[in-house]
């Protein structure tokens, strides 16, 4: 475990660093071409193998060990325990009375869509993810593991589509035959308003043969659309992030011979796409600090055969910082810093690196020259610095919700009802279930008017006196490290997590979240972000109708973890700003569960889960 040595070694190493050690020169190759096409929606309502054997979470990143049958068990965890702050924040933010900026939204995906896509040739996944994205008045939303596009004004244009038809996979699970496709999950999507062309990144775990096993080798898949319309072809690349010495990857070592490039993320600059992963050993034990690989994003957008990649390893022992989800900065409307031959920004938090789970530090990390992405790509160059913050801690893992209708829980208590409808012995858990929040881990973060904006969710202190989750905010100078705004975003009352700020050209920004507590069905929340006067009043964008009544975390269904969110996302177009978070969008009761068609309830929900997306335009 790390300790504040490490910030103490970090502040003395602020002198200007290449850390050559860390970086190696990679070359990305095409993989194909796509076109997004929705698959008829249908299948069986349940079957027998609802979740991946190799992902019995639904997902590959929960944060916790996942138990993976006859694999070894992925281990993604880093050890870390909540965290509680002395002189404690208290959950004293406002609700909002009107919603003034809200000028419109929408449902988007739902675990409906994801489950029964691709004629329900697809598994149970939660937590969705979100990866949205927006431009040139089209919004793309991408979610754990299915597509769609949209206009402006809510009109779903294409989807569902599932990832695996969209990347060129065989389906995640055939239903007729039983063959496995590759395991597709966290997506990300980002519109470049510079090059006009939309980029999608997913993590992609292949299989042994048609099997359920997991090969071992792992990769990013980037989508780059042609085009500044979605809807028409993408060229597809793949970037192995194994890095275990075989496809051109250098080798970490990591334990049990394969690394895992888990929660990619994606940013921009003026010269290079970013994409950011936590590295953890994919058949062992371990984590290996996050990688930050840099893609020419001309030689993209023209859809060259093999654009220039370099990739500074986060956890070279050279690195004087904890190198944890340091996710990199993307910029609205063609903003970028053009110091040093090009620098991208991108932050990362490490509170979860102390036995205290809290800190007063962030990360921020450069890689500057990237102009030279083209022509020199080995001159690159990577810089870390610390700037103190206000403090922040992990959040109690597990927060209350709204009581409410739960089919799912109730099948399970009835005698005789899951034996018979679901093929499961009776069991008998609370409810309303709790659900899990985030780690301290960054958040979206923006470079917008010469100003660096993240968030990352914390510990707070509610009115009842429990502990709950709220969202840390801040502003500031990438170059000085002056801050301009930073404080935390909290209600007494219920629970904000998953905080995603996105940020305009002009500097006016939205955080979107998720809100849940006892009153509070998990619903789509938002509030204002200032460089000035720091993050207004809450306002619900929509109401949860219910409460999640999803899989995960029962016993014969999932891990020990009942997983919610792991990221939200907004997007800027133009002044106008984009936000999706999960929230509940249904309810209904245990009779309307077991009316055919069975368990979908007038096709609002599946057998295993009902959460949904609600994606919201906000003009600051």
């Amino acid at each position: 475990m790390k300790t504040k040595l490490l910030v103490a070694m970090a502040a003395m190493a602020m002198s200007f660093c290449a850390w050559a050690s860390a970086q190696t020169t990679l070359t990305l190759q095409k993989a194909g071409t796509t076109v997004p096409h929705a698959a008829p929606v249908g299948g069986a309502p349940l079957t027998s193998l609802e979740q991946d054997p190799a992902m019995s979470g639904g997902d590959a990143d929960s944060g916790d060990e996942e138990d993976l049958g006859p694999e070894p068990v992925v281990n993604r965890t880093l050890g870390h325990r909540a965290g509680h702050l002395g002189g404690q924040i208290q959950g004293n933010g406002r609700r909002a009375k009107s919603n003034p900026e809200l000028q419109g939204g929408f449902d988007g995906l739902n675990f409906h869509d994801q489950r029964y896509a691709n004629g329900g040739n697809q598994f149970s996944v939660e937590p969705p993810d979100q990866g949205l994205c927006a431009g040139n008045g089209f919004v793309v939303e991408s979610v754990n593991d299915v597509l769609a596009i949209y206009d402006s004004a809510g009109q779903r244009l294409v989807g569902p589509v599932d990832l695996n038809t969209f990347y060129g996979y065989a389906a995640a699970i055939n239903r007729s035959t039983g063959a496995y496709g590759p395991s597709i999950t966290d997506p990300s999507c980002y519109y470049d308003a510079d090059t006009r062309r939309w980029f999608h990144v997913v993590l992609t775990l292949d299989r042994v043969g048609t099997t359920s096993l997991l090969a071992g080798t792992n990769h990013l898949d980037i989508a780059v659309s042609r085009t500044a319309d979605p809807t028409g072809a993408w060229d597809v690349y793949s970037l192995p992030v194994q890095n275990n010495g075989t496809q051109g990857t250098p080798d970490h070592h990591c334990d049990g011979g394969y690394c895992l490039g888990d929660y990619p993320h994606i940013g921009a600059d003026a010269h290079a796409i970013f994409l950011t992963t936590n590295e953890f050993a994919l058949f062992g034990s371990g984590f290996y600090g996050a990688q930050i690989y840099a893609i020419s994003k001309q030689a993209l957008v023209d859809g060259a055969d093999a654009p220039n990649v370099v990739l500074f390893n986060g956890g070279d022992p050279s690195i004087p910082a904890p190198a944890f989800t340091v996710w990199p900065a993307s910029s609205p409307g063609g903003q970028y810093d053009t110091s040093n031959g090009g620098t991208e920004f991108l932050l990362s938090s490490d509170a979860v690196f102390y036995d205290s789970g809290t800190s007063d530090t962030l990360w921020v990390w450069s890689v500057s020259n990237t102009g030279a992405i083209d022509t020199m790509p080995a001159a690159l160059t990577l810089d870390v610095k610390p700037v103190t913050v206000q403090g922040y801690a992990v959040p109690t893992s597990l927060v209350r919700q709204k009581a409410g209708s739960t089919p799912l829980r109730d099948c399970f208590a009835l005698v005789g009802c899951a034996p018979t409808y679901l093929g499961y012995p009776n069991i008998v858990y609370p409810a309303p279930r709790a659900l899990a929040v985030n780690d301290s881990r960054m958040q979206q973060v923006s470079y917008a008017n010469g100003k660096l904006w993240g968030t990352l969710d914390t510990d707070v202190l509610l009115g009842d006196g429990s502990h709950g989750s709220g969202i840390n905010y801040v502003v500031l100078n990438p170059h000085s490290g002056i801050i301009y705004a930073n404080g935390t975003l909290a209600l007494p009352d219920a629970n904000l997590t998953y905080g995603a700020a996105a940020v305009t050209a002009s500097g006016r920004g939205v955080i979107a979240f998720t809100v849940v507590g006892p009153d509070n069905y998990p619903s789509a929340g938002y509030a204002s972000l200032d460089a000035k006067t720091g993050a207004g009043d809450v306002h619900i964008a929509a109401a949860g109708a219910g409460p999640w009544d999803g899989f995960t975390g029962i016993p014969y269904l999932s891990g020990n973890r009942p997983r919610w969110g792991d990221y939200g996302a907004a997007a800027v177009d133009g002044n106008v700003i984009w936000t999706a978070s999960e929230y509940i969008a249904q309810t209904c009761t245990l009779a309307d569960y077991l009316t055919p068609p069975l368990f979908q309830c007038g096709g609002t929900r599946g057998a295993l889960s009902n959460w949904a997306t609600r994606i919201s335009s906000i003009r600051p």
